[in-house]
């Protein structure tokens, strides 16, 4: 008798959610729903940490620091960047599957690194204006910004991170609407702006920039240059074939 074998879009999912949508769709889902449930994880120990009581805190702070003004109009670009990543990355997972698992693991890379620092080096910054320069609606943004984020836990920048993140999957990536150089032109310009936004409305150091950067090109050669992904149903994966011959013999010899 021979085991009924399932396509991973063809295996049940047993979800009240999934069962209603079309095998497309859910095929979809199952490759969207560990993303989600590792966001669940990430924005939950965030908060905790958040919560935490710390008794010392180093002070992020460098000299280029005090050469950057306080512009409030970057509070626009600050605040495109969660649309710039979520749609982004929605827009993988529909044309790019690839590339959806590429940006997906380079995400998690850089947001687990972060989770991490946070835990057992507590830092915070105090660039933030006392009192508004201005009275207007982006500097009322920015107050309320302030009010919900703490300057606490600032280093590496996730903003910096994310967004340097897409900028290299809109590069690479071959499909629609990204395919044109306009695009992906238009990304790298967005994420540029966002970079500098988190510097100009004082919400990081560049020392943020700089080592959210360099983790970047660490993850970098990490996902696209030794193919390291995680693809649901498979686990971690090296897709680059060198690197995989390597590990395997290393596992065979263990």
């Amino acid at each position: 008798m021979t085991k009924n074998r399932f396509s991973y879009a063809e295996r049940p999912l047993g979800s009240l959610v999934t069962k209603r949508l079309s095998p497309p769709l859910q095929r979809k889902a199952r490759l969207a729903v560990p993303m989600a449930l590792y966001m669940l994880f990430y924005l939950t120990s965030f908060m905790v940490i958040e919560s935490w009581n710390r008794l010392h805190y180093t002070v992020i702070h460098t000299v280029v620091d005090d050469m950057i003004p306080f512009c409030e109009l970057f509070i626009i670009p600050y605040l495109l960047w969660f649309l710039y990543v979520s749609v982004f990355t929605l827009c993988m997972l529909f044309t790019d599957e690839k590339s959806y698992h590429e940006i997906c693991t380079n995400l998690a890379i850089g947001m687990t690194v972060f989770i991490i620092v946070s835990a057992i080096f507590p830092n915070i910054l105090f660039l933030r204006p006392q009192v508004m320069p201005r009275d207007n609606v982006l500097t009322r943004l920015c107050a309320a910004l302030y009010a919900i984020d703490t300057p606490t836990n600032v280093t590496p920048s996730i903003h910096v991170y994310n967004s340097i993140a897409v900028m290299v999957a809109a590069v690479k990536t071959n499909a629609r609407p990204f395919r044109s150089w306009y695009m992906k032109i238009a990304m790298a310009l967005m994420g540029l702006s966002i970079i500098l936004a988190t510097m100009f409305i004082k919400q990081h150091s560049f020392s943020d920039v700089v080592i959210a950067t360099g983790l970047s090109l660490c993850s970098y050669i990490l996902v696209y240059k030794l193919g390291f992904v995680f693809i649901p149903q498979e686990g971690i994966r090296f897709r680059n074939r060198k690197v995989r011959r390597r590990v395997r013999k290393g596992a065979l010899s263990a």
